[in-house]
């Protein structure tokens, strides 16, 4: 059957070789042994990429700008620009070279070659805070020769490319994240291209066709720019003509400093990429008048967004954000994760008319959180909206530093008619080929025959073996409570009165008496107003706890009450004069003194109504797509006949903590994909024992 939706899948040139230079970079970064721990190579190594990645860059209009700005020193930036050819230059006449003929000076003659760089490159090597290293290196006696090497690399952008410089950085920056910090997971590039790929296959004619068209691309975790680079090339290669605009936010200064060094050298305006703390995305929208076509992103992994571990000030501006309905007012997750407020943060920046994006998460979003929970509800608005298109399953071991599977969320603020109010699910975790070495803890990659079949089972959107379509209330589920009859069977002796003594109702309550607080703050002297009120409390509490046990024990017998109501008045009657009594109170104690009995007295109320059996309360979680009837008659009622279900929410009244609607959402992938393989036979099992033991056998006769 002919396909409607085509799209040519585009690769890069994956048979790039970056060894030589990346194993020369490594080479410099071993002579830092010594004067630096290996973790800290890279304070040094990413500026001086950079740097001579710039004055290769700028080695053919050198002269002609020292020469202008000799001539006349206050000249505009931008016509220095203009001689040099790029958005940046330098004035000075050192080159990294030239620098090795003043050994004696070399540290104070490389800090006036900094200062010789425009400032859009002053100001990356500043947040890098490389002068501190140049010192630190002229200290060490390591300066010299890391100069020397570096100015023999030849790093100019005609032999050098945009794309095999981005596979230099990239292995560079794969060498250094093997021990990034927990959740900063670099994205490999066959990973970029696939998710480029996705993107442009649907929704995005104009974007392949149109002279002229203005493409608007957002990463608010730009990273060293990568997803960034890619749809900007993949763009330009389906499109020459066309007008690509890159947003970019990253808040790590060695992957900043390298975003921006990618964009100065491609030409690109390099103010639309923001760093440092005031880029940090969960604070700060950095382009809050800005929308984006197209938006590819990998946040961090279980990254904490509240709590002790999160910047400071960050969780008080999440929530601000949430309580005023700005980006994160569809749900706060926990604050240990804060992968699905950037998911939130990705789809308030959509074009409102065509916007697309692809996330990648690990398996949290697709799940975490009950019912009520932020993560849930955020799922459910997505659903609600129809913004979800897609869920890829891709395989692990993909990243550098990592070996957990991901998946990417597909997104979309107009899709096409045919994939309205549904969800596909495509598990691509087989379509991978193995690397001829590994990488850190990656150790496969998606090959070019697996990226095609990934595009063309999204584009295609038909069901197949590792392809599934739902609706979107398939995902979506209401929680039912359940509860028993109260029907409790009870006995006032030695035994029960035991149990109530030593249970947690008596000991560990905290509304009667803590046994454990109590003699924590018993230990205290002199105790604050505070404390001296709790422990007033609890000696209440500890006085009526012993007044009912010894009552208890007065009137304990062997009568065995089948009626729960007969035995709570007769408890009443024993207990309603002890100082502290209570309703509530009575009711936990017949509770504790009493256990479920299917054979007791349903109990009812005044109009003749079941009553529940709070102690027996549980929950059901059923799909919108189902019948809830139906449901307690299939999974409950063969179980407990005589379950009473209600789902606890009334519309009519207010909204509150008690009165709330339990409706969330979640996608169980795997469930869709699991297929039951049937162990193996006991006597094959057997069979194969013995002929191993007999193989072993022999073997031991032969020695």
């Amino acid at each position: 059957m002919a396909k409607i939706y085509n799209y040519d899948v585009m690769f890069d040139d994956t048979s790039i070789d970056v060894s030589r230079e990346v194993a020369l970079v490594w080479s410099i970064a071993n002579s830092l042994r010594g004067a630096y721990t290996s973790d800290k190579y890279k304070d040094v190594i990413i500026p001086m990429v950079i740097i001579r990645r710039f004055e290769c860059a700028l080695a053919k209009t050198k002269q002609a700008v020292v020469k202008k700005h000799k001539a006349k020193p206050n000249l505009p930036a931008a016509l220095l620009e203009k001689v040099s050819g790029y958005p940046f230059y330098n004035t000075s006449e050192f080159t990294l070279a030239r620098l090795l003929n003043d050994s004696d000076n070399i540290a104070s003659n490389f800090e006036s070659y900094i200062e010789g760089f425009s400032a859009n490159v002053q100001s990356i090597l500043a947040n890098l805070d490389f002068k501190k290293q140049i010192e630190k290196m002229d200290k060490n006696n390591r300066l010299y020769g890391v100069v020397k090497k570096f100015s023999d690399i030849n790093f100019d952008p005609n032999t050098v490319d945009g794309m095999r410089m981005g596979y230099i950085f990239e292995d560079i920056i794969r060498r250094f994240s093997e021990n990034a910090e927990a959740g900063d997971h670099y994205t490999p590039r066959e990973v970029i291209r696939l998710l480029v790929n996705v993107l442009l296959a649907e929704g995005c004619d104009d974007l392949l066709t149109d002279e002229g068209k203005i493409a608007t691309v957002m990463d608010a975790a730009c990273g060293s720019g990568g997803m960034l680079s890619t749809a900007h090339d993949f763009l330009r290669r389906k499109n020459p003509g066309i007008d690509v605009r890159l947003f970019g936010q990253e808040i790590n200064p060695e992957s900043y400093a390298i975003c921006m060094a990618d964009m100065l050298i491609k030409d690109e305006d390099a103010r639309n990429i923001k760093g440092g703390e005031n880029a940090n995305t969960l604070k700060y929208d950095c382009f809050p008048d800005q929308k984006a076509r197209l938006v590819i992103m990998n946040p961090p992994f279980g990254t904490a967004w509240g709590g002790k571990d999160a910047p400071d000030g960050q969780e008080k501006a999440v929530r601000d954000e949430f309580r005023k309905g700005g980006r994160f007012e569809h749900g706060l997750p926990g604050t240990a994760d804060a992968q699905l407020l950037f998911m939130q943060h990705a789809i308030n920046k959509l074009d409102d008319r065509n916007g697309r994006a692809a996330i990648i998460s690990n398996g949290s979003p697709l799940f975490s959180g009950n019912t009520t929970s932020g993560e849930s509800q955020i799922r459910r608005w997505m659903l609600e909206e129809d913004l979800l298109e897609a869920i890829i399953a891709l395989p692990s071991q993909l990243f550098y530093n990592t070996d957990i599977g991901i998946y990417a969320f597909i997104l979309s603020k107009n899709k096409r008619p045919d994939r309205r109010g549904k969800v596909q699910l495509i598990n691509a975790v087989d379509m991978w080929q193995p690397l001829r070495k590994s990488l850190g803890k990656k150790r496969r990659e998606i090959d070019r025959n697996s990226m095609k079949r990934i595009t063309e089972l999204y584009s295609n959107f038909e069901e197949a073996p590792n392809c599934k379509i739902f609706p979107n209330e398939e995902f979506m589920y209401r929680e039912y409570s359940v509860w028993q009859p109260l029907q409790r069977r009870a006995v006032l002796d030695e035994e029960s009165i035991g149990k109530l003594r030593t249970s947690a109702y008596f000991t560990a309550e905290s509304k009667i008496f803590n046994e454990t607080d109590f003699e924590e703050l018993s230990e205290i002297n002199p105790r604050s107003a505070a404390d001296e009120k709790k422990y007033q409390k609890y000696s209440a509490g500890k006085k009526f706890t012993e007044d009912v046990l010894t009552i208890l024990e007065a009137n304990k017998s062997d009568r065995v009450y089948m009626d729960y109501a007969a035995f709570v008045a007769y408890l009443k009657k024993l207990l309603s004069d002890v100082d502290g009594y209570s309703a509530n109170r009575l009711t936990g104690i017949a509770r504790e003194l009493s256990i479920m009995d299917k054979t007791a007295v349903v109990q009812k109320d005044r109009k003749g109504n079941i009553i529940v059996d709070s102690a027996t309360k549980d929950s059901e979680i059923i799909k919108l797509t189902k019948n809830p009837e139906e449901y307690f008659q299939e999974e409950v009622y063969p179980h407990v006949p005589d379950a009473i279900w209600l789902y606890e929410y009334d519309s009519s009244k207010k909204k509150s903590d008690t009165n709330k609607e339990k409706q969330g959402a979640e996608f169980p992938f795997t469930r869709f994909f699991y297929e039951y393989k049937a162990p193996k036979k006991a006597d094959d099992l057997l069979a194969q024992f013995m002929e191993l033991e007999k193989s072993l056998a022999s073997k031991i006769a032969e020695l």
